[in-house]
């Protein structure tokens, strides 16, 4: 028996672990522990936004902070 509505697959980050509160409020939380520079330089591991494209734009910037700490440490 099908209650009528359509089955709409939930967004995905990989490496983030999504969760759509019951107010439609995104949780973004990192699955793997930034390193402690990247911390330090900002990156934050748990992130909330109130659409997908929000939550996603500062995922992204946070990845982005720990990408450039790490070129900054690798030779």
């Amino acid at each position: 028996m099908h209650d009528g509505r359509a089955t709409v697959p939930a967004p995905t980050i990989p490496g983030w672990r999504l969760i759509l509160s019951d107010r439609s409020r995104f949780w973004a939380f990192r699955q793997e522990p930034f390193p402690v520079a990247a911390r330090r330089a900002g990156a934050e591991p748990d992130l909330d936004a109130d659409t997908f494209d929000e939550i996603q734009a500062l995922v992204e910037h946070q990845e982005g902070i720990a990408r450039q700490v790490a070129e900054q440490v690798t030779p």
